[in-house]
């Protein structure tokens, strides 16, 4: 019994893995809307790319961004396990124009649940362990590629030629290598990315089960 009432007590922790443009924050967000955002700690993968401020500004586009080494999944796992332990976090902000941390931080306050967004958080062995459920948003490669594309050029202020030199050189190879290998561990595969209401319908009504199970510790006053 001391084993269920420990783990009612620890938020529920949901990894939403999938290839770049497959739809994971399209997704994670429609989860977020349907449970409630003020439910959910939301981490995302990306937060945490290795400053390379030492870098010349020149030479830093041309890094692998889609490598587990860059990122600091190190640090990330350390704020998971802060938050399962009920502790407020500060993660990273990065700034994509500049290819480096800025200065600010964003304050993650505790949650019933923690929701860890990326490309790469169910190839990373140290992860998962970490996670009660893990889901992979799957699209057809050429949907992926369009969606990059237009976000890197509309957000990011790349150019075409930039876009599709980096897809070709780093980001596939890496989905190959890294990300859709991860698909096995994947406790639910959601295809057609944010478009699969049906399946967004069926996780959010699991996740807001999770919610009504966890109950957070009591505080001082309580």
């Amino acid at each position: 019994m001391g084993i269920i009432h420990e783990h009612r007590h620890r938020p529920v922790t949901i990894a939403v893995a999938g290839g770049t443009g497959s739809g994971k924050t399209t997704i994670s967000m429609a989860i977020l809307d349907r449970v409630g955002s003020h439910n959910i700690a939301y981490v995302p993968h990306d937060a945490y790319y290795k400053d390379l401020s030492h870098v010349p500004l020149a030479e830093r586009g041309f890094a692998n961004y889609d490598h587990p080494d860059a990122l600091e999944t190190s640090l990330m796992r350390e704020h998971i396990l802060r938050l399962q332990s009920w502790q407020q976090v500060e993660i990273p902000t990065y700034d994509y124009t500049q290819h480096r941390r800025a200065a600010e931080v964003q304050v993650i306050p505790p949650q019933p649940i923690i929701m860890v967004e990326g490309i790469l958080v169910l190839s990373e062995a140290s992860l998962r362990p970490l996670f009660d459920v893990k889901i992979y948003v799957d699209a057809d490669p050429d949907i992926r590629f369009i969606r990059r594309l237009q976000r890197d050029i509309v957000e990011r202020g790349r150019t075409v030629e930039s876009v599709i030199a980096q897809y070709m050189a780093t980001v596939r190879p890496m989905h190959l290598e890294f990300v859709e290998p991860s698909k096995r561990y994947a406790d639910v595969i959601i295809p057609e990315g944010g478009s699969n209401t049906v399946a967004i319908d069926m996780v959010s009504a699991r996740i807001q089960a999770l919610v009504n199970t966890v109950v957070p510790p009591l505080t001082e006053g309580d």
